[in-house]
């Protein structure tokens, strides 16, 4: 009996996972507002009924959604503000991982960044919720040396902002620079793979330039905030 419970348990979330794949595949090229219930089922093969065993609406699906998306990415820079010495190092660390992310999971990242402003409530307060769990996380790895310095608990919430604010709108733009990788590559590839490569990488390495000096502008009030 205990295994042929195991067995529908597994199923069951195999299910699950399946319908939360689907939506975000479908969901690179439409709003979750737009998205019918209908199309996600269809594309995993069950019913529409067997949907509300698993979510209870589309909002719902979306929540899952968001927790899946920004799950890694809370790991990833706890793991980036802890090990990291020195702004120099941590500016670096930063925008290379947040530049893997994006490589590795670029429909998360599209993602978040449609839904975040979206028609969907619970979706972008799950956002919120979120992306306000990071804030704290990143103001905790400021706080030691902050509060010595003499800064308020305020004042270093509003910095961690400022930082969680930055990653999410690099993440967007090195996702808006994805296509333009693929495309130099399905053009260029027979020619010059090497070449091809690249000029694809131009635009993420602009982006990647911008996004230092934009936390080494923040690094700068950071050490002057307390002299204003």
């Amino acid at each position: 009996m205990s295994h042929t419970v195991g067995v529908r348990q597994a199923q069951k979330q195999k299910t699950r996972q399946a319908l939360l794949d689907a939506g975000l595949r479908l969901l690179e090229e439409q709003s979750l507002s737009s998205l019918g219930l209908r199309e996600v089922t269809r594309l995993v093969g069950v019913a529409p009924a067997a949907f509300y065993r698993h979510f209870r609406d589309m909002a719902d699906l979306g929540v899952a959604l968001v927790e899946e998306a920004l799950g890694s990415l809370h790991v990833m820079i706890r793991a980036i503000l802890a090990e990291q010495n020195g702004d120099e190092e941590r500016i670096e660390g930063t925008v290379d991982a947040v530049a893997r992310h994006v490589r590795a999971y670029p429909a998360h990242v599209r993602f978040i960044a449609r839904e975040r402003h979206g028609g969907v409530r619970p979706v972008r307060e799950a956002i919120a919720a979120e992306l306000g769990r990071f804030v704290d996380e990143v103001a905790a790895a400021f706080a030691l040396q902050l509060e010595a310095d003499g800064w308020s608990a305020e004042d270093i919430r509003m910095l961690a902002g400022l930082y969680v604010d930055h990653m999410v709108m690099t993440a967007a733009a090195f996702l808006e620079a994805a296509p333009d990788r693929s495309a130099a590559a399905d053009a260029d590839a027979s020619d010059d793979p090497a070449a091809a490569d690249r000029a694809a990488s131009a635009a993420e390495a602009r982006i990647a330039a911008t996004a230092r000096s934009q936390l080494r502008i923040i690094s700068l009030g950071r050490q002057h905030w307390r002299d204003a």
